[in-house]
């Protein structure tokens, strides 16, 4: 039995299906402050805050869990800035009360979701697990102390560990069972779609005149499928008595925001207009990571590395999800 913390979320909810996909039985375990019960297809849903430690020790209580994949944290950068207090409290302190039931019940395999903003602004590209980490905002530095945390676990406790650091999830389960829905909508992908469904009037590039061919942000976006992919094999890797370690989770490859659009356009077959504005202060121009390592390591493979499969699977999901919000 894996429990699966924040599992009705984007993330979450791709890897639960992909375990189910595999044999294993699952718990869900979401307070659904951002997630969606129907997310939930596969496994049992157990809705528990992290902040409750009584209600975690239950539900360990009720099932023999073997291991954790650990998805359940807030993830807007600039929420952090504006409020440290909200991102502090619960990806870290209701992390550390996760570990501290896990310990007291032996369950001691961890999949933990981090992230590319540990590293910070890059010094170098392609960026590698070895770069240094100065995260430039408390979403990325609580990230980051909770590696060092899970460290220090590994160490004192024996708890072992593969933490996740993924550049920019996109795309959507290609059944459609599945996909990204988030309130407030963040990430560019699914923003330029709400252009081309007319949810909204145009898409805005924040910034031109960076260092790059066509002065717009370059970024690396994996396919959640295959970052679902990634945990599986991730969590074998805990089974087969793997060490603690780190794996950078990325395409490899990056795309500009001009470009991303561009190829939308052509995906969707509609007019998506774009308004150029000024820079966000903090955005760096390229963020394209290695994952060698895993690829060596886990034997991970992306499949999903077009740019054009990446937008296809997620231009199906808003065009269902349209539907379904007309009752049709």
């Amino acid at each position: 039995m894996i429990l699966v913390t924040g599992g009705a979320g984007y993330i979450g909810s791709h890897v639960n299906k992909e375990l189910n996909k595999q044999g294993y039985e699952t718990v869900v375990l979401d307070n659904l402050s951002y997630g969606h019960d129907d997310f939930v297809k596969w496994g049992t849903l157990e809705r528990v805050d992290l902040s409750n430690t009584r209600e975690i020790r239950r539900v360990f209580q009720d099932y023999a869990f073997e291991a954790v994949l650990h998805f359940a944290a807030f993830t807007y950068v600039g929420e952090s800035v504006e409020n440290p207090q909200k991102y502090y409290l619960n990806n870290l302190r209701n992390t550390l009360n996760l570990l501290e039931v896990m310990l007291e019940f032996e369950v001691k395999k961890l999949v933990f979701s981090s992230t590319c903003a540990t590293y910070g602004d890059p010094i170098e590209i392609p960026i590698t697990e070895e770069h240094p980490q100065t995260p430039i905002n408390p979403y990325g530095r609580g990230k980051l102390m909770m590696e060092q945390i899970l460290r220090d676990y590994s160490q004192a406790y024996g708890l072992r560990y593969a933490s996740l650091r993924y550049f920019n999830a996109a795309g959507a389960d290609p059944d459609g069972e599945v996909g990204e829905m988030h309130n407030p909508e963040t990430h560019l992908i699914p923003l330029i779609l709400d252009a081309a469904l007319g949810k909204r009037e145009a898409i805005k590039i924040f910034g031109t005149d960076y260092p790059t061919e066509d002065g717009t942000c370059i970024r690396d976006y994996i396919h959640v499928t295959d970052l679902a992919d990634a945990h599986i094999k991730a969590l074998k890797y805990l089974e087969n008595r793997g060490e603690s370690d780190v794996f950078n989770l990325g395409n490899g490859n990056g795309f500009s925001v001009r470009e991303v659009i561009e190829e939308a356009r052509k995906v969707t077959g509609r007019e998506i207009k774009a308004i150029e504005t000024d820079r966000r202060p903090g955005d760096p121009p390229i963020l394209v990571g290695s994952s060698e390592k895993a690829r060596e390591i886990l034997k991970w493979q992306p499949r999903f590395y077009d740019l054009s499969q990446i937008i296809s699977t997620a231009w199906k999901w808003h065009e269902n999800l349209k539907k379904r919000d007309k009752g049709t």
